[in-house]
């Protein structure tokens, strides 16, 4: 799996999520995780949460955080369980990483910083959006944090705010997570099916 940090400026419209995108806009592929700094506009109708849709919600924050992953294949639990995965790597590096979070302020938050789901939160305060869907041929998965929130339809918190260098936590979770992965088809090399 390729893993890249990427100095292009990109907007998230949501319209990102899209079979080839990674491969067209950075030239990595076919199985890719990508972060890269950029505002977030995402308009109702280019929301993939239909939850979201129904309720007419927008997603915006002036500078964000993005990662998206393309793994070949379609299987949407298997993409949400990997999205999970992604996001618990997130809160693993926040909570243990003293290269990515650097100490301060930020270490008496800590405790507070918790994952529902596929988001991160500290208290009720939002630092991530996150989805996973299927194109044809991929599952994909988009994860972003918070780094400048404003504009947020929501309570939102930042990276900027607790003093996180967006740029060295993007280098730490792309490693855990191409790490992972390359850990899990180890894993599965290695096994012999039963009968």
């Amino acid at each position: 799996m390729e893993t890249l940090f990427s100095e292009k400026v990109v907007t998230y419209t949501g319209t990102e999520l899209r079979t080839g995108w990674l491969a067209q806009t950075f030239g990595v592929g076919p199985e890719a995780l990508v972060a890269w700094l950029g505002p977030c506009h995402v308009a109702t109708a280019d929301l993939v949460d239909l939850e979201d849709q129904r309720a007419g919600a927008e997603i915006h924050a002036a500078m964000m955080l993005h990662f998206i992953a393309e793994h070949p294949g379609r299987d949407l639990l298997l993409t949400v369980l990997r999205q999970r995965l992604l996001v618990a790597g997130a809160l693993q590096v926040l909570h243990r990483d003293p290269q990515a979070v650097p100490g301060g302020a930020w270490g008496q938050c800590l405790s507070q910083l918790q994952r529902q789901g596929d988001d991160l939160y500290l208290s009720e305060r939002k630092l991530s959006v996150s989805i996973a869907t299927l194109s044809p041929t991929s599952g994909l998965i988009h994860f972003a944090l918070n780094v400048d929130p404003s504009g947020a339809p929501v309570p939102a918190i930042g990276l900027a705010e607790l003093g996180v260098d967006p740029r060295l936590f993007a280098h730490r979770l792309l490693k855990q997570y191409g790490e992972e992965m390359e850990s899990a088809v180890a894993a599965c090399r290695k096994v012999r099916e039963v009968v």
